[in-house]
């Protein structure tokens, strides 16, 4: 594997602990209002708080396995599961919610994936 192609995914997992962060410890936050582009009002709706903790623990575990298969077990094949997934996810997003969460959430992921290509 490429150093790019590591300071890329590794990037991928930074941002997805990043919106961990948001989804479950900030999430009535202003920080998570402006990325989500949420009113506090929505945020502090029990329903709304618990799916964002619910979802913020997934991406905090995209991110460790992403790490894991980095820098542990060294695993090209298992790198590329991971931001396959973060891709599909972003274009699952971009589908329902925004056009532009392919670019924001799978844009490095994207990135990576190319540099595993050449």
């Amino acid at each position: 594997m490429s150093l790019i192609t590591i300071i890329l995914a590794t990037l991928v997992a930074l941002e997805h602990f990043y919106i961990m962060y948001l989804e479950t410890f900030a999430t009535q936050s202003d920080a998570t209002g402006r990325v989500f582009n949420m009113s506090k009002e929505e945020l502090s709706r029990p329903s709304v708080t618990n799916l964002f903790k619910n979802q913020g623990i997934y991406n905090g575990l995209i991110a460790v396995f992403l790490l894991y298969s980095l820098f542990v077990s060294h695993s090209t094949e298992l790198v590329t599961i991971f931001l396959i997934n973060v891709v599909a996810v972003a274009a699952y997003g971009a589908l329902t919610a925004d056009k532009k969460i392919i670019l924001k959430q799978g844009g490095l992921a994207i990135l990576a994936l190319l540099s595993l290509l050449f």
